[in-house]
């Protein structure tokens, strides 16, 4: 077993403890990218990549793609507890190619994967499918890749700290697609940083158990956080500036069923804090979800509604406090094709240059303590 210690230039240190959790009373070891002992490696030496298991050699050559999956490859088969590969170096992979993560596998990559050339379908440069326990800690990807992380049917996965700094594509999706009667469960999303994706930064579909750190997106074509028919999810922060400009899409927003138990909607979306600056929607609850508490927003200058909430039972919006600053207005709305919102409260904000309007009027909506500074409030008693 190889047992590396590397770091590359300034990696941002997880404090975390890998492989398990601490007991509470544990101080958590900060592991830079690297910190940690691997099972094979992918080495980048001048223009040869070199992969190892232990004395063996398993790849020697040019490509990068080819050597990261030789990697991961010589692993133990047939193992129940997960093993490690570290990738030293930078490189680039095309965009119809994949490096593929079996069950029971780590990976850290101390270094930058550039994605280049066309591809279709469900390429990424990182992709797992029909596994558990994979782990990928460090990652940092550039280019124009069509998902930077793809994962469908998936159970206890942790994405570390991901660096996603695109010119199109999107950032990370975590789907049940491939079979829709097992959602997949058990997923941990740490600090997601998006950038450039022409998609959302982060889209999640038929997930069962989630738990998020921080979404931080920027100029991204679509939303900041997408959560589709997803429950049981605990959200950090979800933090976007010029998501989804001149479109529908929001900061974060909620879809299909989001939160949806049974026939349904006990709060199971749980949300610190949004915030959006600029670009589509702040907040956007669509589509018959709810279960929804967002503690905190703080939303400016958005192009679409600061908040809307169409067709959705059970959200509160600013548990704890919120402002709404210029931009659109919030908007409590209904489409006919869906039930009419029900059991919606909008509270705690400072609203400011914008407006409040419900129409249609929905069931049980309750409206408190907001303050109005230059702005109007049209809503149903």
């Amino acid at each position: 077993m190889l047992s590396t210690r590397w770091r590359i230039g300034a990696a941002v240190a997880v404090a975390a403890v890998l492989g398990g959790h601490a007991p509470a009373t544990a101080t958590p070891r900060v592991m830079a990218c690297g910190d940690r002992t691997f099972n094979a490696e992918a080495v980048l030496n001048g223009s040869t990549w070199t992969s190892r298991n232990g004395s063996r050699t398993v790849y020697t050559g040019t490509d990068m793609r080819s050597a990261v999956q030789a990697a991961l490859n010589s692993l133990t088969a047939g193992r129940t507890s997960k093993q490690w590969v570290l990738v030293r170096g930078s490189g680039s992979v095309g965009a119809g190619s994949r490096i593929s993560l079996p069950s029971y596998t780590g990976i850290d990559v101390c270094g930058t994967i550039n994605v280049t050339g066309t591809g279709s379908g469900d390429q990424a440069p990182i992709y797992s499918r029909g596994t558990r326990d994979v782990e990928v800690r460090h990652l940092s990807v550039t280019g124009r890749p069509l998902y930077g992380i793809f994962l469908r049917n998936v159970d206890n996965v942790v994405l570390g700290q991901i660096d996603l700094r695109l010119s199109s594509g999107l950032g990370v999706r975590i789907d049940n697609r491939g079979n829709t009667s097992v959602r997949s469960r058990n997923i941990r999303i740490d600090n997601v940083f998006a950038s450039g994706a022409s998609s959302h930064a982060v889209e999640t579909y038929g997930v069962d158990g989630l738990t998020i750190g921080t979404v931080t997106a920027r100029n991204v074509g679509e939303s900041g956080l997408l959560l589709n028919d997803t429950i049981n999810a605990t959200v950090g922060t979800v933090d976007a500036e010029n998501a989804g400009a001149g479109t529908g899409y929001a900061a974060f927003r909620t879809a299909n069923r989001n939160g949806r138990i049974g026939t349904g909607y006990p709060t199971n979306i749980r949300v610190g804090t949004v915030r959006a600056r600029g670009g589509g929607r702040g907040v956007f609850c669509v589509s018959e979800s709810g279960g929804l508490t967002i503690d905190r927003i703080d939303l400016a200058n958005t192009g679409n509604n600061a908040v809307l909430i169409e067709n959705c039972t059970n959200v509160t919006i600013a548990a704890q406090s919120g402002t709404v600053t210029g931009g659109g207005e919030i908007r409590l709305a209904a489409r006919s094709e869906f039930p009419n919102n029900r059991d919606i409260t909008v509270q705690n904000l400072t609203v400011t240059n914008s407006s409040v309007r419900e129409s249609p009027c929905g069931t049980n909506t309750t409206f408190r303590n907001l303050t109005l500074n230059n702005s109007t409030s049209n809503v149903c008693s």
